[in-house]
């Protein structure tokens, strides 16, 4: 029994073996591979770390480089606007000179004035004694009717009718010459009320500029007033950039022009070593909205320091007078440049400003090499163009519009899809989108370097 026992124990330890022992050499091994694992993984989260810090100082960087170009713009408006507002007051100061001078004139001229009544009373006066003295002749006349004359007589009311002529002469000559002075005197006083309304102007104008000075003044207006040469504002201007640059302008900035059979306006004007410019639509941040009605495209919009537009009108009444080329610039967002110049003809707003266009030097487009006959379109005003009579809503923008498609200088600043959304450039080569354009008329006058 005791052998039966035994060997059941015997059976069962090897039927049941206990749990396997490993070296201790193999359990460091395992501890080792588990530390790399976690070491490998914390590298891994560093590196992500590391990029992602990477690409904050590189957004940052960006953010300040854009807030130095802004900065910058600042300071060139800040500095045109002091040299305006000093112009401004040298202005003044002549004004005020004129307003004294007239202002002694005018006490010169009432003096005068009352100097020559009192004359005018004195002769009068000895009118009405000469006509006495004619009565008491008449009398003396009628007494002698009976008898002759003698000669004494005779030469007597002879000399006296001559006296008579020349004081009645005398008379209209200087009641001509009250009536001159009068006149003169009312031109002294309207000179003098329209210098009075000038000074006034200008002294507001110069409050408004100092007290909005990064916007107004570079904010693209309407028509300027102004005067005949018997008023306050002289009118002679010059009638486009070309024009500035003649009379000794050579610092590109804002310019006040009066192209022929329109009303004055501001420019912005652009002196170069390629060319007299005048800058007509600029864009490169996307900080004015494009996307306008007719009414807005024809009059204007934007402002000369950031993106503007200035307005069919005026792009009509500067193309009008001739002796220009359009020049057309780009930039793409890898920030490589193309340009294009065109001969080319704009038509009137009874024509939907239909333009006509011809390469003369630059980088090929299919669209605009010739562009002949199309009129201008925005979201509201239908032009009836060939392919698509909804290209400026489906597009975006006010543009010239062949096919959808080919080019849009006016569409949204944005780089994404689908193109037709943003403003994009058709090269023969494929569509490209950009992020800045630059559209000038370019006279034929070339600045000469000194």
């Amino acid at each position: 029994m005791k052998l039966f026992v035994l060997l059941l124990l015997l059976a069962s330890t090897h039927s049941f073996p206990t749990e396997p022992t490993f070296p201790e050499h193999q359990t460091e091994s395992r501890f080792r591979f588990a530390a790399l694992d976690e070491v490998r993984l914390l590298a891994n989260g560093l590196l992500q770390l590391g990029q992602s810090l990477r690409d904050f100082v590189q957004n940052t960087k960006s953010q300040i480089k854009d807030i130095f170009q802004k900065l910058n713009i600042f300071d060139k408006s800040f500095y045109q606007l002091s040299v305006l507002a000093s112009e401004i007051k040298e202005e003044e100061k002549e004004l005020k000179k004129t307003t004294v001078m007239l202002k002694a004139n005018n006490e010169e001229i009432k003096s005068l004035s009352l100097e020559i009544n009192s004359k005018v009373e004195d002769i009068i006066k000895e009118r009405k004694h000469l006509r006495r003295q004619v009565g008491g002749l008449e009398e003396k006349l009628s007494g002698l009717s009976q008898s002759l004359l003698s000669a004494e007589q005779v030469a007597e009311i002879s000399t006296l009718k001559e006296i008579i002529l020349a004081q009645e002469k005398s008379i209209t000559d200087l009641l001509k010459a009250v009536k001159e002075q009068t006149e003169q005197l009312n031109n002294q006083r309207t000179k003098i009320k329209g210098l009075e309304n000038k000074f006034n102007s200008a002294h507001i104008q110069e409050t408004d500029e100092n007290s909005d000075r990064n916007h107004q003044s570079n904010s693209l207006s309407g028509y300027l007033p102004y005067f005949t040469s018997d008023g306050s504002f002289s009118s002679d201007l010059p009638k486009d950039c070309g024009d500035v640059f003649s009379r000794g302008q050579k610092s590109s900035g804002l310019y006040a022009i009066k192209p022929h059979e329109s009303q004055p306006f501001l420019v912005k004007c652009e002196f170069t070593e390629e060319g007299v410019f005048t800058v007509i639509q600029h864009r490169h941040d996307g900080s004015v909205d494009f996307d306008q009605s007719w009414e807005k495209y024809e009059d204007g919009f934007g402002d000369f320091s950031s993106e503007f537009w200035l307005g069919l009108k005026k792009i009509y009444a500067v193309a009008h007078q001739g002796h220009s080329l359009l020049h057309v610039q780009i930039e793409d967002w890898r920030k490589e440049k193309h340009f294009m110049l065109y001969q080319y003809i704009l038509e009137d707003g009874a024509f939907n400003y239909t333009i006509h266009l011809k390469l003369q030097t630059g980088e090929s487009s299919s669209a605009l090499d010739e562009h002949i006959g199309y009129r201008f379109s925005t979201k509201d005003h239908n032009d009836g163009n060939n392919d698509d009579p909804n290209c400026a809503q489906d597009y975006t923008g006010g543009w010239w519009f062949s096919f959808c498609g080919d080019i849009n200088l006016n569409g949204k600043c944005i780089q994404s899809r689908p193109r037709k959304k943003g403003t994009h450039w058709k090269p023969g080569r494929g569509t490209t989108s950009f992020k800045a354009s630059k559209i000038s008329i370019r006279h034929l006058t070339k600045p000469q370097t000194p």
